[in-house]
């Protein structure tokens, strides 16, 4: 059964983790928006780092679209610290590297979670009550006439095996105010060996699509440094006082 994203303690303000048995739709806002996009399972003994592609095409309401894109780093070291980082969706003419709009480090031996800004240097941290935890129970496909599971069979994405599993949530005409039924169709392709999804589709014809691709994997233990809160950085404590 394919393994995808699952909700970790609300304590911690970003979703980073993806190992669950079935993906939920994630919560995606107007494409036009500054998107999360990937957040890593702090998982133990599968170290890599890798560069987020991320592209938002907008619909428009005069009937055209918008491309945007961006790229962003991901990490994690064999103790399972992850690594991520935020930055700005550009025109998908831009060809530079888009502005750093945050980062974040998490350590699940601590529990520590770091929240850095670049503009104001600051490194935000917190302690995360719980440990993320890394399995559920199996489910099984669930269909119903409004919501439809796919299972999409196995691939490969940068030389790592996947699996794939679609979901169509089906908005009734009368419910949608627009006519017509609205389909929002979500794609996943996960990987076992990473413990996190390769590929994510999101389509909804009132915002557009929105694709996240995990590419330049690389399968070597990250630069200790990509785990570290950078010098220069004035660490504040947000933990609430004993």
């Amino acid at each position: 059964m394919l393994r995808c994203l699952l909700t970790l303690s609300a304590a911690l303000p970003l979703l980073f983790a993806q190992d669950a048995i079935r993906p939920a739709p994630s919560s995606y806002r107007s494409a036009n928006a500054i998107l999360g996009g990937v957040f890593v399972t702090p998982v133990p003994g599968a170290p890599f780092s890798a560069i987020v592609k991320l592209e938002t095409t907008q619909a428009l309401v005069d009937g055209t679209s918008i491309t945007r894109k961006t790229i962003s780093a991901i990490a994690r070291d064999s103790q399972g610290r992850i690594y991520n980082e935020r930055r700005q969706l550009l025109p998908a003419t831009f060809n530079g590297t888009p502005p750093i709009m945050g980062g974040h480090i998490f350590d699940p031996q601590t529990r520590i979670s770091t929240f850095l800004d670049p503009r104001t240097h600051l490194a935000r941290k917190t302690t995360v009550s719980e440990r993320p935890r890394t399995a559920v129970p199996p489910a099984a496909l669930l269909n119903t006439p409004n919501f439809k599971q796919e299972d999409l069979g196995v691939d490969i994405i940068e030389n790592v095996s996947v699996h794939g599993m679609r979901q169509t949530r089906t908005i009734p005409a009368a419910a949608a105010g627009a006519g017509k039924d609205i389909a929002i169709v979500d794609e996943y392709w996960y990987s076992d060996e990473l413990h996190m999804n390769m590929l994510t589709r999101h389509s909804d014809p009132r915002t557009g699509v929105q694709i996240v691709t995990i590419t330049q994997v690389s399968r070597s233990e990250p630069d200790a440094a990509e785990f570290q809160i950078p010098a220069g950085y004035k660490v504040v404590d947000e933990n609430p006082p004993d």
